[in-house]
């Protein structure tokens, strides 16, 4: 009966702390559009290959911010399954993260290869 209260507080504690990552990763990706955008702003309408070069770094720059992004969606999704470590919550954790992680792979190859000159 001591136990009840505990699981509890931290069924609540998980879920406003889930729901506090869910939102960091909504801000981030708001702010690295506003970040990102505002990197083509002063660029104007030059020549071609100036403007390729500004949305190479656009994309680069908001690559970086989705990746973030992203690592905060799957501590949200770590931080829910741990209050409520049923089997299908585990199995929805374990596709949820295998998907985010091969985003976050390729995304960061995209960024290193943009980084680099090259094209994606």
């Amino acid at each position: 009966m001591g136990a009840e209260p505990l699981e509890l507080g931290l069924a609540v504690i998980a879920d406003g702390l889930r729901v506090l990552l869910e939102g960091l990763s909504v801000a981030t990706v708001l702010v690295g559009l506003i970040a990102s955008l505002g990197g083509l702003r002063g660029k104007g309408a030059g020549p071609i290959r100036a403007m390729r070069g500004g949305i190479t770094a656009v994309r680069v720059s908001f690559g970086s911010w989705l990746c973030l992004a992203l690592e905060f969606q799957l501590g949200a999704d770590i931080v829910a399954t741990t209050a409520s470590p049923s089997r299908d919550h585990l199995i929805q954790l374990a596709v949820v993260a295998v998907i985010r992680t091969f985003l976050n792979v390729f995304l960061a190859r995209e960024l290193a290869s943009e980084r680099a000159g090259g094209l994606p």
